[in-house]
């Protein structure tokens, strides 16, 4: 169920996730992340993973750690997996979703409220 006693700025976030997942350039929930993460078909690799607030220590360590193996950038959202589900069209609870184009990448960095980003190592750096 949505919470309608959120900020402006989630509300935006949430949208820009339902205009991803109406383009088809979504991912949704771990398993097919980390599985896509691991493929690496071109077009197919989630640039941006998106995890609820409310994801277990493990599902957060299983999703920091594989997206910082493969240079994906990840936010934890402030919102629950319910209401992520909510926003991209799906019944239930989702942990995470990966957006896949890169313009849709920045639309929702635009979209997100301000907060640390965990970004992959800089792997040119020497």
């Amino acid at each position: 169920m949505p919470k309608t006693d959120r900020p402006a700025d989630v509300g935006r976030l949430l949208g820009a996730l339902g205009l991803c997942a109406r383009a088809g350039r979504l991912i949704y929930g771990v398993p097919m992340i980390c599985d896509a993460l691991r493929a690496g078909r071109s077009g197919k690799i989630p640039l941006l993973v998106l995890e609820a607030a409310d994801t277990s220590p493990n599902t957060h360590k299983r999703i920091t750690d594989r997206c910082a193996y493969y240079a994906a950038e990840t936010v934890r959202l402030p919102v629950e997996g319910a209401e992520l589900a909510h926003a991209v069209g799906h019944t239930g609870v989702l942990a995470a979703v990966g957006v896949t184009d890169p313009n849709l990448v920045r639309a929702v960095r635009a979209a997100l409220p301000a907060q640390p980003v965990n970004k992959p190592p800089d792997s040119t750096a020497g």
